[in-house]
């Protein structure tokens, strides 16, 4: 398998820096940043009229001041909202971040992205993919980007904009099917992205030596996900990346 030169870190902030700031807000990439991690995983859908954002619900009531789905929203209701009060009254006056809005700043801060094609229940995973995929690639360089889904029809949609050697392609699983195989070769996966307490020591050996990169989500605490480094995971997704940085870093000097 030929895929982009991408040097995956050992840790990748979920939604951002989602424990200190409002997920996939702009200000929790910066807190990211600042808390010395390179890359991020975020969510991106579509407004109602056709905008992609980022943000991971199907409606905005668990995480702005407003309610009501997102695919009844227009760009201009969503700017309305307060996005960060809810987390903190530091972050009062966080709007809801734009896709291109947010491809700015991770090209700013030059950090890379797992970008999820969110596929919330009702919603075209074409349209989505169509609108989305042109604006990625055209921003971001290969080896700084992952396009992952638990949707197939979306992560098959979005090969026909890049094959293998220009785009990495990552198939979220929740319980490691038994088709997993199956899966990540119609699609040319580069990387299996598996709920961390689900995977299992066998499934991890099997996918290394079919070539494939593995990415955990959603590892909080550091100490009881600190076996499966050894199981040849890639990267940790987790709301917490200082607190795995400093875990790591005392393992290191401890070693």
């Amino acid at each position: 398998m030929t895929h982009p030169a991408i040097t995956l870190p050992a840790l990748i902030a979920h939604r951002g820096y989602s424990a200190a700031a409002p997920e996939n807000t702009l200000t929790a990439v910066r807190a990211a940043y600042e808390a010395g991690t390179t890359w991020v995983e975020l969510d991106v859908q579509l407004l109602g009229d056709g905008t992609p954002v980022i943000w991971h619900d199907s409606d905005v009531n668990r995480c702005s001041d407003g309610r009501g789905e997102l695919a009844t929203m227009t760009w201009q209701q969503a700017q309305c909202l307060d996005v960060g009060s809810w987390f903190g009254d530091s972050f009062t006056g966080e709007r809801m971040a734009s896709l291109e809005a947010m491809l700015a700043l991770l090209n700013e801060l030059d950090m890379g992205v797992n970008l999820e094609i969110k596929v919330n229940k009702g919603r075209d995973p074409i349209a989505l993919v169509d609108t989305v995929m042109p604006q990625v690639l055209s921003a971001l360089p290969a080896e700084r980007l992952i396009v992952s889904s638990f949707d197939r029809t979306a992560l098959a949609h979005c090969r026909h904009f890049a094959p293998q050697e220009s785009l990495a392609l990552g198939v979220l699983f929740g319980s490691t099917p038994k088709d997993w195989r199956n899966q990540c070769e119609a699609v040319g996966a580069y990387s299996i992205h598996s709920h961390w307490p689900r995977l299992k020591r066998t499934q991890a050996d099997a996918m290394r030596r079919d070539g494939y990169q593995i990415l955990c989500y959603t590892p909080n605490d550091p100490s009881a996900f600190d076996s499966h480094w050894t199981w040849g995971v890639s990267s940790a997704i987790t709301d917490e990346p200082e607190a795995f940085l400093r875990y790591l870093g005392h393992r290191r000097q401890n070693g």
